[in-house]
């Protein structure tokens, strides 16, 4: 089949909360999108949503668990028809609990989601479109991953995770001299499903708990600052809850000779 010549912003984690908003987001500025998670009947709704005011766009709709590793490679094979532009890794979910009574079965879906299928789709988009110019990889963190927050431990470590492993793609790939770029955003409280899933509650009452976070909203337009942006972190201030752009956070020891692989 020949690809397609039309341009594609992949989006997981879209069946609701700030990939939702994030696809509504970029089908305000008519780009063509695949929406992936789960649940079809929100994605349908999403869909819908969007074609009712941008008729004109192409909206892809992959449902699958990619936490599951083979539908990882699966979702990333059913798209080399498809000419990407922009992959956001939005996908993932919480726990909130102490590292002696947290639900190992739960955790382990988590770093699967959260860690796993990130790295790997990740890379298999760089390896193909890394010397594409326009394109953008943009992986979502938290503020948990530049702080351990209590009751949190797993979660905050795994989204150092992407936050590390997308500060270092991001240096890569500008001393490679690629054309893409790699960014991560790093919300703080969003009202969304995160709090009920991270808290195994029917019931999350960001007002009482918070006082003060974002709306799904909110974060889908930091992301698009973010991706308007040559900065490559996005981040919420966790105290007064001001979103900035900046350059990367973790130290990085660069390309000096004794950290290059060397050929004869």
């Amino acid at each position: 089949m020949v690809q397609k010549s039309e341009k594609y912003t992949v989006i997981t984690g879209a069946s609701s909360g700030i990939g939702y908003e994030t696809a509504k987001a970029f089908a305000a500025r008519s780009k063509n999108l695949i929406i992936v998670a789960r649940r079809q009947n929100n994605l349908e709704a999403l869909k819908n949503e969007i074609l009712q005011k941008y008729p004109a766009l192409d909206i892809v709709i992959k449902v699958t668990d990619l936490s599951i590793l083979e539908n990882v490679y699966r979702l990333y094979t059913d798209l080399k028809d498809y000419s990407l532009e922009t992959w956001i890794n939005n996908a993932g979910f919480g726990n909130y609990d102490s590292v002696a009574q947290q639900d190992l079965k739960k955790i382990e879906t988590m770093l699967h989601l959260n860690v796993e299928a990130l790295t790997i789709l990740s890379s298999l988009f760089v390896r193909d479109y890394r010397d594409i110019a326009g394109t953008q990889l943009i992986n979502l963190s938290s503020a948990g991953g530049y702080t351990i927050v209590p009751t949190a431990v797993t979660y905050c470590a795994a989204k150092f995770y992407v936050s590390t492993f997308t500060e270092g793609l991001a240096h890569e790939l500008r001393e490679s001299g690629a054309k893409m770029q790699a960014k991560v955003l790093a919300p703080a409280a969003t009202k969304t499903e995160f709090g009920k899933v991270a808290n195994d509650v029917s019931n999350y009452d960001y007002d009482k708990l918070f006082g003060t976070y974002h709306t799904s909203q909110q974060m889908a337009a930091f992301l698009l600052e973010l991706y308007d942006s040559n900065k490559i972190v996005g981040t919420v201030d966790r105290e007064n809850f001001s979103f900035k752009l900046c350059d990367p956070l973790f130290s990085y020891s660069g390309n000096s000779k004794h950290n290059q692989k060397t050929s004869k």
